[in-house]
């Protein structure tokens, strides 16, 4: 369980932190609730403390982790079918969004980084390739200690070496 005050990563959301721990009546039921504060939305959500892992809510990753990602961001193939398929694209995407696994939202930004140098990326890919950018990016930026400039800018400079 996680307590106030603690800095947590949302997959859809990225990097939030507890602001309160409350007890909510969520369909007739009293529940326990984490209240988050998603700096990068502007906004407090609540979630049922028995829900949080299923919806892949986990710690922020330490400095170590963190580095390792970034060493092998660009290591690993893009599975062919994501150039070709967009449905699947989208679906595998999703279903890593969602896992709240740092390694596998990296993937979304790599492969669909490379998708884009082969050819201009659908709506669909491109707001998720954004989207999983910019969730990317507020754990760098707690991880690191760093402005959101500064995380852009230290993806792109990953991104851009092979």
């Amino acid at each position: 369980m996680f307590q106030v005050g603690d800095k947590i990563f949302y997959p859809m959301y990225g990097t939030c932190i507890i602001h309160a721990i409350e007890e909510k009546d969520i369909l007739g039921e009293n529940k326990l609730c984490y209240i988050l504060n998603v700096p990068k939305a502007r906004m407090q959500i609540s979630i049922p403390i028995d829900k949080a892992k299923k919806l892949g809510i986990r710690q922020v990753v330490n400095p170590e982790v963190l580095e390792n990602v970034l060493n092998s961001f660009n290591l690993g193939d893009t599975d062919p079918i994501i150039f070709e398929n967009k449905r699947f694209c989208t679906d595998i995407n999703i279903k890593k969004m969602k896992s709240g696994d740092i390694y596998k939202g990296t993937e979304i930004i790599r492969d669909l980084t490379r998708k884009s140098q082969r050819n201009k990326l659908g709506i669909d890919d491109a707001n998720m390739l954004n989207n999983a950018r910019q969730i990317f990016v507020s754990e760098l930026m707690e991880v690191k200690c760093i402005a959101q400039e500064q995380a852009i800018n230290l993806l792109d400079e990953v991104l851009c070496s092979k």
